[in-house]
């Protein structure tokens, strides 16, 4: 069985080191709560996360992944000025690894989504140029919603083009992050707590929620998001959603379950827990279900095996596994 994983992230040190100022004023304990030194999951090394040859290769190999839809980490905190031309560098970094493996990679772009007027560009040069097959966005941009007037470009341009915008998550915003994480707490607990062990879930399922309320599904009905970590948290609170907010109180040409249900992908992201599994199969199908394992946060060891012992059918299995990706993504 082809093994597909499309949550897998690289980095870029020029990006890296541009964005720490911003990082660090957003989310000031995250890096001490994730260095490679502290011992605690999901804090691989600079170079594992940089690395785009041998280790990586050796590690897809080891866990029988075939091929890995690459993305680069922390351009939402570029600043504006060196954010097109850091962007551009990380897209033809990436191109390159496709081109030195085009049997084993691919990628979704990165957008200077801190300069939005020239994010359609640079999406536009990614997918007709590159070959790149969507793109991935690190949730707000300036605390900003993706529904926000000035990144409606971007959405538009990818509606267009006809590929996806993976919402990865991102640390919330200062103020949401001091009322609803940090009373109280240690910083490594309240970090952690506001990222990897909830909040960042939280905020990318109210970010993709916000998304629909905001009409953006009326305005591009063919638009597809892609949602990591089983979904966000929304499949749990499809019914509840519809129930509190019917189309009476929201003027949407649809239901949010039918948003959820036509304009969302979703994926495990290393989650590997059956129970997920099944409740998402319930409540949305797998046939908008594909696999990731978000490496190197995660390791890519039991990727294989979670869709092989899940009891689901072979064929169901052969969808997730890369037939709902290659269909999506045009693999």
């Amino acid at each position: 069985m082809k093994l597909i994983t499309i949550e897998e992230h690289t980095l870029h040190a020029g990006v890296a080191k541009a964005s720490a100022a911003r990082s660090a004023d957003v989310s000031p304990g995250f890096g001490a709560s994730y260095a490679p030194t502290s011992g605690l999951p999901y804090s691989p090394s600079a170079e594992m996360l940089e690395d785009l040859d041998e280790g990586r290769l050796a590690a897809m190999d080891a866990a029988g992944i075939d091929l890995q839809v690459l993305s680069n980490l922390t351009t939402q905190f570029l600043p504006a000025d060196v954010a097109p031309e850091l962007v551009r560098d990380v897209n033809d970094r990436l191109a390159a690894a496709c081109r030195r493996h085009p049997d084993r990679f691919a990628a979704f772009a990165s957008l200077p989504t801190t300069a939005p007027e020239h994010a359609p560009d640079e999406l536009r040069r990614a997918i007709q140029e590159l070959g790149f097959v969507g793109t991935l966005i690190h949730g707000r941009s300036d605390d900003e919603f993706l529904s926000a007037e000035r990144f409606d470009p971007i959405l538009r341009t990818a509606a267009e083009l006809q590929v996806p915008v993976y919402l990865h998550p991102a640390p919330p915003t200062r103020v949401t992050a001091a009322d609803n994480y940090e009373a109280g707490l240690g910083q490594m607990v309240a970090t952690r707590f506001a990222t990897a062990a909830w909040g960042w879930h939280n905020e990318s399922g109210i970010h993709f929620i916000h998304l629909v309320l905001s009409g953006v599904f009326d305005r591009y009905p063919e638009l597809q998001f892609i949602l990591g970590h089983w979904g966000e948290a929304v499949p749990w609170y499809v019914d509840r959603l519809d129930e509190a907010l019917p189309r009476k109180a929201t003027g949407l040409d649809r239901t949010i379950g039918e948003y959820v249900r036509q304009n969302s992908y979703y994926t495990p992201s290393g989650m590997f827990t059956t129970p997920h599994l099944r409740f998402c199969a319930d409540v949305l199908g797998t046939e908008r279900m594909m696999h990731s394992v978000d490496y190197p946060f995660v390791g890519n060891d039991g990727a294989r095996e979670f869709l092989t012992s899940s009891g689901l059918s072979e064929e169901v299995q052969h969808d997730i596994a890369h037939r709902n990706a290659e269909r999506l993504l045009g693999l």
